[in-house]
């Protein structure tokens, strides 16, 4: 790889899956066009590099930080050119960022920290808009008739520092003549005091009806939602006013703890934090982010932490109006953190007037834990959030909840959190972390003792679910699955896993009404929930919602092998072959062993029918039936008698196709013992009829696996005489020779 220094920039589309919904091939059809009929030849003519697209975006790379502007401004003139004579889906319009700093250069690709940041304040952009880095404003700030508008300085998850950011303004006005404007100014002073007065009064009447609307004017269109018919709240994260990073963790769990606590109000519509933190980093005002999110009400407030002196400032505000419901100011000891969170969310619940359940009441009564610092500890874990497939994120969150049970032993939703990371390492056959097995284990003793402690435990019911489901107990998943959202009926991810069950248990309409709830709930959710939403409307047979929500889930996970199967197979589905294509040849890259026999036991939970559906789907977008595309012949297979005789008491030595050794031994009873450079596992084998099937506790969870041998014949492994194929792994091997 090479590393250098390099101009990226980064567009997205401005509302693509809503105008998807609308009309899906012509929106395609116009961001192709755009693409390459504006972006491209404006790249080649300021000297750039088209990199890839990114789902309903593009990258581009530039040697100077000033063509990328120029490409930038340029590209939003002729977009702006276009919606004067377009209509309907052509109005696309786009967001651009712009950084200059140090990628990393493998192939034709691009990536590293210079990428994300670009990537994290393109969505500070307004719609047609551009925003810069700092590094990019040293550099361009003299050399393209612009202005610029700083933003601040603004911290994004995932980077280390905090990046400056501005807003690039219209081109800039001519200067001015100035003695002719004091010429005219001196004529005019009568007049100019007579418009002063008028315009001090038309203030003070302004000032007078509506203090807010002045300073804070409300958005221009209508609610991105239709309102709930109950009081809708979106809790602003928490500034942390202390000065210190480190004390983010407790500002954003303040903010998590806040909206869990409301989540569990049947009476409120509490939108998930995730997407209320990503209306506030792309919209300027209260009223705007109400508007983007559909709701009434906004919570925001302050904190600051100065040793064991905590201040918290919290303020219910209507939004439209800007009109303070409901405000309070806290100095407290920090001991006193759960006593203001009550206090809080009283005063929100007694000011919109909400009638609480005794269940409800029951529930916002308990106190998480009596330890402060295994509540830090926990904060720090749900700070690290659930980075799909990343097991470093994984392991820190862990340390975290592990440390926190130390601390309280009794600290249910700190048990309920390792649930969450034991089920998701399960289902997904993470064998880097856990074996299956293990992991099975750990989440269900988990969620269990979570349950004991806390029958009322959201998340420790939706991990059961998950556990039952898997295991083939639908009925049991679907009670469990509904039980989370009793307890927790604002709760996003809850709704998910619940319409992902619904829709493998034949309630294909229930699970879409379902999924769009969750998304209601949080309209702009994060990478891993945006894949579970696309598999849920997969599943339910709505390609056409499924196919964008997945792809803007890839723009984040590119390497997330479920992501690229669904995707083929989804595009199958729809009958565009080419890029069906496209994604399954991502995916054999992502993972070479893909192959429809693998995933016919991966799934074998699913019913009859969704199985059937989704292997004929992958098989044509050109995944193979075997590891690698082997194809054996009928007259090379071993029979029952062949395989019996291979497996009494021998032992293999062989190499598999990735050119790592192994040996495996079988003895008489049925135990088979296999070793590799780093691996040593033992566990259970049986002939049924010409198949040889294997078992080892902990892998590919814990299914009984069957393949077949073949003679070797025309292979590039000629010193081999077998070939050993299974739905994981291609083997060739010849019999060790016994001493006489």
């Amino acid at each position: 790889m090479e590393r250098r220094l390099a101009a990226i920039l980064i567009a997205d589309v401005v509302g693509y899956s809503r105008l998807s919904e609308i009309d899906e091939e012509r929106t395609r059809a116009q961001f192709r066009s755009d693409t390459y009929n504006i972006w491209v030849p404006t790249i080649e003519a300021n000297n750039g590099r088209f990199v890839k697209t990114l789902g309903d975006g593009l990258l581009v790379e530039f040697h100077s930080v000033v063509d990328a502007l120029r490409c930038a401004i340029d590209v939003q003139r002729q977009k702006r050119e276009q919606r004067d004579t377009s209509v309907g889906a052509a109005q696309l319009q786009f967001r651009i960022g712009i950084n200059l700093g140090d990628v990393l250069v493998e192939d034709d690709d691009v990536h590293g920290e210079g990428v994300n940041i670009a990537d994290r304040i393109e969505a500070l952009s307004v719609p047609g808009g551009i925003v810069i880095s700092g590094s990019t404003y040293d550099q361009v700030r003299s050399k393209i008739n612009v202005e610029y508008e700083s933003l601040g300085s603004r911290k994004f998850k995932g980077l280390s520092e905090h990046i400056r950011v501005y807003r690039v303004l219209a081109e800039a006005p001519p200067l001015r003549r100035f003695p002719i404007f004091r010429f005219v100014w001196r004529r005019r002073i009568p007049v100019a005091i007579t418009m002063i007065g008028g315009l001090i009064a038309v203030i003070s009447l302004t000032w007078w009806h509506a203090q807010s609307t002045l300073f804070n004017p409300q958005p221009t269109g209508q609610y991105a939602y239709p309102l709930p018919d109950k009081p809708s709240v979106a809790v602003l994260p928490f500034a942390n006013v202390s000065g210190e990073t480190t004390r983010d963790h407790l500002a954003e769990g303040l903010t998590d703890d806040l909206i869990t606590e409301l989540s569990k109000v049947s009476g409120l519509f509490v939108v998930a934090q995730h997407s209320v933190s990503d209306a506030r980093e792309k919209s300027g005002t209260i009223q705007e982010v109400a508007s983007a999110l559909g709701v009434r009400y906004v919570l925001e407030g302050t904190l600051q932490r100065d040793g064991t002196r905590l201040r918290i400032n919290a303020k219910l505000i209507e939004a439209m109006t800007g009109l303070s419901i409901w405000a309070e100011k806290y100095d407290r000891q920090y001991a006193d953190l759960f006593t203001v969170q009550d206090d809080v969310i009283g005063r929100i619940i007694s000011a919109l007037s909400v009638k609480l359940s005794k269940g409800e009441q029951q529930q916002l009564s308990r106190m998480p834990t009596d330890s402060l610092e295994a509540y830090d500890y926990y904060m720090r874990a749900q700070h690290e959030g659930f980075i799909y497939g990343d097991v470093d994120t994984y392991r820190r969150t862990l340390s975290f909840y592990q440390k926190a049970i130390e601390l309280d032993p009794r600290f249910a939703d700190a048990y309920a959190g390792i649930a969450r990371v034991a089920v998701d390492v399960w289902r997904n056959d993470y064998n880097f972390m856990w074996s299956a097995a293990v992991a099975r284990k750990i989440a269900y003793d988990a969620a269990g003792q979570a349950l004991k402690l806390d029958p009322e435990n959201s998340r420790a019911h939706t991990v059961l679910a998950l556990l039952q489901w898997v295991d083939g107990h639908s009925g049991e998943a679907l009670a469990s699955a509904n039980n989370a959202i009793a307890a927790q009926p604002n709760d996003a991810e809850a709704l998910a896993n619940l319409a992902l069950i619904q829709a493998h248990t034949g309630s294909a309409e229930k699970a879409v009404s379902t999924i769009e709830m969750a998304l209601r709930l949080d309209p702009s959710p994060a990478p891993g929930f945006k894949l579970l939403a696309g598999i849920v409307f997969y599943t339910a047979r709505k390609e056409s919602d499924a196919i964008p929500l997945i792809e803007a889930a890839l723009k984040n996970l590119p390497k997330t092998e479920p992501a690229r199967e669904y995707l083929a197979a989804a595009y199958a589905n729809i009958g565009d072959k080419t890029r069906a294509r496209e994604e399954a040849t991502r995916l054999l890259g992502l993972f070479p062993e893909s192959n429809l026999s693998y995933y016919r036991y991966l799934y074998d939970y699913w019913p009859d029918e969704d199985l059937d559906h989704h292997l004929t789907a992958l098989k044509s977008a050109g995944i193979p039936d075997w590891p690698f595309g082997f194809e054996g012949h009928d007259r090379d297979r071993l029979t029952e008698a062949d395989l019996r005789a291979l497996t009494d008491n021998q032992t293999w030595i062989g190499r598999h196709r990735n050119g790592s050794e192994f040996l495996q031994y079988f003895s008489p009873d049925g135990k088979t013992a296999y070793r590799s450079a780093n691996t040593s596992i033992t566990g259970t084998a049986e002939i049924k009829g010409d198949r040889l099937c294997e078992k080892f506790e902990g892998y590919f969870l814990d299914r009984l696996v069957c393949g077949t041998v073949y003679r070797n014949v025309n292979t590039g492994m000629a010193n081999f005489a077998y070939v050993h194929i299974t739905p994981r792994s291609l083997q060739y091997f010849s019999l060790e020779e016994k001493a006489r």
